[in-house]
C-alpha cells in the first residue's frame, strides 16, 4: 500500500489554517456592532478619556464622503494623559509600534451592508520615570520644570482613529 501523496499537503493546510488567527491582529477591546444609525444623525462613536476627547460621526448623502467623523473635547478642565493625532500623518501600524485598541462597527439604518468601521490605534510610550523606595514612579515638580526648560519634555502616548467604509450605499 502506497501513502497518499496529498496527505502532507492537507496536513500543512490544516496547520496554516490553525495558525492564521495568530497572525491577524485583534483589537484590545472587543465589542458588538453599534445599533444602526440614520443618515444625518450625529452619534458618539467612542470616548477616549486619556485624550479628553470623544469621537462622533454621521452618515451623509454625499457619495464622495459617505461617513464623516471627528473629535470633540470632553471637558475644559480635563488633563490629557495622551494625544489624539491625525491618522494621515501618524499612519498607525503594528510595524511602527502601534497597537490596535478598538474596532467600532456602525451599520447604516435601512442599509445594514453599508458600515462605517473606525479603528482606534494606541501607541504607548516607554516611560523611564525614576522610582522611589516603594517602587512607585514619581515625577517631582522641580524636575519637570527643569526638563521643560531644557526641552526634554516627556512624550505622551498617542491615539489615532482610522475610518474605513465597507459595503456599497443602498439606493
Amino acid at each position: 500500500m502506497f501513502p497518499d501523496p496529498t496527505a502532507p499537503r492537507a496536513a500543512i493546510s490544516l496547520l496554516l489554517l490553525a495558525c492564521l488567527p495568530a497572525f491577524a491582529q485583534s483589537p484590545e477591546i472587543r465589542r458588538e456592532p453599534y445599533p444602526p444609525q440614520a443618515v444625518g444623525a450625529t452619534h458618539t462613536i467612542r470616548v477616549i478619556p486619556e485624550t479628553c476627547a470623544y469621537l462622533r460621526g454621521m452618515f451623509t448623502t454625499d457619495a464622495a464622503v459617505p461617513y464623516r467623523y471627528g473629535a470633540a473635547k470632553t471637558a475644559g478642565r480635563c488633563q490629557a494623559r495622551a494625544r489624539l493625532v491625525d491618522p494621515a500623518k501618524a499612519m498607525p501600524s503594528t510595524a511602527k509600534g502601534w497597537i490596535l485598541n478598538d474596532e467600532v462597527r456602525i451599520p447604516q439604518a435601512g442599509c445594514p451592508a453599508h458600515t462605517a468601521v473606525i479603528r482606534v490605534w494606541r501607541k504607548p510610550v516607554d516611560t523611564k520615570a525614576p522610582v522611589d523606595g516603594r517602587g512607585q514612579a514619581r515625577i517631582y515638580l522641580q524636575d519637570a520644570k527643569q526638563q521643560a526648560k531644557t526641552g526634554e519634555v516627556a512624550k505622551l502616548p498617542e491615539y489615532a482613529a482610522v475610518l474605513e467604509v465597507e459595503g456599497a450605499p443602498c439606493r
